[in-house]
């Protein structure tokens, strides 16, 4: 991205005096970010798979006991949700793309247009992060000279230009996280013994969110037991409604 930088402000740095420390490094921290940000979203989607999938045939099983009807409509659910999921996905990150896109480039207008005063900031910004005065300027002339919108991007912006968000990466993603997700309750609801499969599917979805509650709270760096116990709740939470409004309608309906 630094042939966005006009030489104007590369020049403007040239005469002032080299550093005598090196700059912080902050790509290795923008990537392990961007990294735990993969990672909660596969987990959080996952998660989605797993509830509205089992709400989805506890309902259909509070109903009837037919199994092609319980495994069509969980089929249906994991597709329908998969798809949605990745379309919001791309949509989503589409219009974040094209933002930081947006900034990106205005911020390569104003470095060419005065590369000064964007020098100034930069090394206020560095001062921000506990460099004293002369060295934040050194490290910003420096930062200036190497990669003027690379520094500004991730200092200013928290973004990294050769890294910003695909949306086919997050569309593919949510996918096939929602499609794992969802087929613990739907396997559990088929596979098991007509007499056992709602405690069979109660079970399965419980430990499956006891992992992805664990999982997120570690990517987010959470407390653990707070967030499997949110977790677990939330999903008992939505079987259960579900599967007396299947058995209500089908007592009415029967």
């Amino acid at each position: 991205m630094t042939d966005l930088v006009d030489s104007t402000a590369v020049g403007a740095a040239d005469g002032l005096r080299a550093p005598a420390a090196p700059a912080p490094d902050v790509h290795d921290a923008g990537a392990h970010a961007s990294m735990l940000n993969r990672l909660r979203a596969a987990v959080l989607g996952a998660n989605d798979g797993i509830i509205s999938t089992a709400g989805l045939v506890m309902g259909v099983a509070g109903a009837t006991t037919d199994s092609f009807a319980l495994a069509a409509a969980g089929i249906a659910g994991l597709v329908a949700g998969a798809l949605s999921m990745a379309a919001g996905e791309y949509v989503s990150v589409s219009a974040q793309r094209d933002s930081e896109r947006a900034l990106l480039a205005r911020k390569a207008s104003d470095l060419r247009a005065m590369p000064e005063a964007e020098l100034g900031q930069l090394a206020h910004l560095l001062r921000g992060r506990g460099l004293s005065e002369a060295t934040a300027h050194e490290a910003a002339v420096e930062l200036t000279r190497h990669d003027a919108l690379g520094a500004h991007a991730e200092l200013e912006l928290r973004l990294d230009p050769d890294e910003l968000t695909s949306p086919w990466q997050a569309a593919v993603s949510s996918l096939l996280s929602f499609a794992v997700g969802a087929l613990i309750p739907l396997l559990a609801m088929v596979l098991a013994p007509s007499g056992v499969r709602v405690p069979v599917t109660g079970i399965a979805v419980v430990a499956a969110l006891f992992l992805t509650g664990y999982l997120s709270a570690r990517a987010g760096d959470a407390p653990v037991a707070r967030a499997i116990v949110r977790n677990i709740a939330g999903g008992v939470l939505a079987m259960t409604i579900t599967f007396a409004v299947g058995t209500l309608v089908g007592t009415q309906i029967g």
